[in-house]
C-alpha cells in the first residue's frame, strides 16, 4: 500500500512538472501571436517536421491508445477497424487528393471552403454540422484522461473531467495554433518513445508465439468474411473513419498552416503511415494482455500493463506519456471548433464588436464548457468518437470533394446535400434506423452513416443540373 502511494506521488509530481512545461511552451508560443491567421494556422509557417508531428497528435490520442485498445481485448483485430486502420488511411487519402488543393486557396477553416465555393448559407450549414461533433470527440478525450487520473489517485471522475477540461483549454488560449503545434511536438515524442518501449518489454515478456497461437482464431481476424452481415458492417466502420475525417477542421486547421502545398501533402502520408505503424502496437499490447493480464479486465488496458510490467520508472514516464497523447488531442479538439464558430457562424451575429482574437478565445472556451457538459452525460468513449467521425461523413464530404474537383452551378446543391444527408443520420442515431428502414430491408446490416452520405450524393447531383 505504502509503495502504490509513492508511486501515485512521483507520477503527480512528474505530471505538474509536464503540465507547467506545456504551459512554458504555451507561453512562448503567444509571443508568435499578433493577428488572426497567427492564432488560427500559425501564419502558414510550418515545416514539415512540425506539420506532421502535429497531425499524428492530433488524433493519436484517447481512441488509439486508450479505447481501441480495450476494444481489440473484448472483440479482437477487427475492433482496429476504426482505430487506427480508417484514421491512419484518412490521412494518406487526405495527401493524395486534398492537401495540395485545398492548400492553394489559402484558407482559415474548412467552412470558408464552401462559403468560396457554394456561397454564405452553405458556410453557415457547414459550420452548424461541422462543429458538435467535435464537443463530442473532446468529451471522450475528457473522460479517457479523468480515467487515468482516477485509476493512479482515485480522483473521483466528477473532478477529473474538469481538472483536464481546465489544463487543456488554458494552454490552447494562449497561443492558438502555434501553442498547439509547439505542445504536440513534444507530446507526439514522448509517445511515440513510451508506446514502443512499452511494446518491446511487454510482447517480449510473453513472446509473439504465444500470441499467436494463445489468441483464439475468430479474435485474430481482422476483416470479418464469415458471412456478408460482418463484413458490410466492418467495411461501414472503416469507411467512416477514412471519409468522415476528411472534412474535418482539425485535419485540414494543420494542411493550411504547412508552409507550402508539398509540406502539406507530404506532412499527410507521414502522419497517416506513422498512424497506423505506431497504433498497432496497442493492437498487438490489447491481444498479449489477454494472457498476461487474464481475467474480467475490459478498461484501461494499457495503464494496467504499465503498472504490471514495467519499473516504478517506466510506469510513471508512460503515465506521462499517454497522459500526453490525450492533452495532445485535447487541445486541437478545441481549437478546431472554435476557430470555425469565431470565423464562420459569431461574425454573423455580433458584427465587428469584438477583435477577431478575442472573438476566437471566447470561441474557444464556449468549446470547452460545451465539451464538459457532454462529458458529464456519461456517453461512452468510443461511441462519442464514431459519432464525431460520422457527422463529417454524412453531410460534408460529398460537396467537399464536388467542389474541390468540379465547379458547382449553384449553391442549392450543397445546401440540399448537407441537409438531407445529416437528416437521414440523425433520424438514425435518434430513432434507430430499424425505425424506418428495418420493413424494407429486414436484418440487413446496413452502414447508415454511408447511406446517408449516399442520399446526400443523388440530392448533391439532382440539385446541381
Amino acid at each position: 500500500m505504502t509503495e502504490a502511494r509513492d508511486l501515485a506521488g512521483v507520477v503527480g509530481v512528474t505530471l505538474a512538472v509536464y503540465v507547467l512545461g506545456m504551459y512554458a511552451l504555451a507561453f512562448f508560443a503567444q509571443s508568435k501571436i499578433s493577428t488572426e491567421e497567427d492564432f488560427l494556422v500559425a501564419g502558414r509557417r510550418l515545416p514539415l517536421s512540425l506539420a506532421w508531428a502535429t497531425l499524428l497528435a492530433t488524433w493519436f490520442g484517447a481512441g488509439t491508445m486508450l479505447t481501441a485498445a480495450d476494444e481489440v481485448r473484448v472483440e479482437g483485430l477487427r475492433a482496429a477497424a476504426l482505430e487506427p486502420l480508417g484514421t491512419g488511411v484518412c490521412l494518406m487519402v487526405a495527401g493524395m487528393f486534398f492537401a495540395a488543393p485545398l492548400w492553394r486557396m489559402k484558407l482559415l477553416t474548412v467552412s470558408d471552403f464552401y462559403r468560396d465555393k457554394f456561397g454564405r448559407r452553405a458556410e453557415l450549414l457547414s459550420a452548424i454540422i461541422m462543429v458538435p461533433g467535435y464537443f463530442g470527440w473532446t468529451a471522450a478525450q475528457f473522460l479517457a484522461l479523468a480515467g487515468l487520473l482516477e485509476l493512479f489517485f482515485g480522483l473521483d471522475p466528477s473532478y477529473g473531467v474538469l481538472i483536464v477540461a481546465v489544463v487543456g483549454t488554458g494552454y490552447t488560449l494562449l497561443g492558438g495554433m502555434w501553442s498547439v503545434t509547439l505542445t504536440d511536438a513534444l507530446q507526439v515524442t514522448l509517445l511515440l518513445v513510451g508506446l514502443v518501449v512499452l511494446g518491446w518489454i511487454t510482447i517480449s515478456d510473453v513472446g509473439v508465439a504465444r500470441i499467436v497461437a494463445e489468441t483464439p482464431p475468430e479474435m485474430k481476424v481482422l476483416v470479418p468474411t464469415e458471412d456478408l452481415h460482418a463484413f458490410v458492417g466492418w467495411v461501414g466502420v472503416f469507411a467512416i473513419g477514412v471519409f468522415g475525417n476528411l472534412p474535418g477542421q482539425d485535419l485540414m486547421q494543420r494542411v493550411f498552416a504547412a508552409k507550402s502545398e508539398t509540406v502539406a501533402k507530404q506532412a499527410c502520408w507521414l502522419a497517416g503511415i506513422a498512424y497506423v505503424v505506431f497504433g498497432m502496437i496497442p493492437v498487438g499490447l490489447a491481444l498479449a494482455s489477454r494472457i498476461m493480464l487474464p481475467g474480467e479486465l475490459t478498461s484501461s488496458i494499457l495503464p494496467a500493463l504499465a503498472h504490471a510490467y514495467l519499473s516504478p520508472v517506466l510506469a510513471v514516464i508512460f503515465t506521462v506519456v499517454l497522459a500526453s497523447a490525450v492533452l495532445s488531442t485535447i487541445d486541437s479538439a478545441m481549437l478546431s471548433p472554435s476557430s470555425v464558430m469565431a470565423q464562420n457562424i459569431f461574425p454573423r451575429f455580433v458584427g465587428e464588436r469584438f477583435k477577431p482574437l478575442v472573438l476566437n478565445r471566447m470561441a474557444l472556451m464556449i468549446t470547452a464548457a460545451a465539451s464538459l457538459v457532454m462529458a458529464y452525460l456519461g456517453e461512452d468513449a468510443y461511441s462519442l468518437l464514431e459519432d464525431a467521425y460520422a457527422l463529417g461523413l454524412v453531410g460534408l464530404l460529398v460537396p467537399l470533394a464536388a467542389g474541390l474537383y468540379r465547379e458547382p452551378k449553384s449553391e442549392a446543391s450543397a445546401l440540399w446535400c448537407m441537409a438531407i444527408g445529416s437528416v437521414v443520420w440523425l433520424v438514425h442515431r435518434v430513432a434507430g434506423w430499424e425505425t424506418f428502414l428495418a420493413p424494407a430491408l429486414g436484418d440487413w446490416p446496413l452502414p447508415v452513416a454511408l447511406c446517408s452520405a449516399g442520399v446526400g450524393l443523388v440530392a448533391y447531383f439532382a440539385a446541381d443540373r
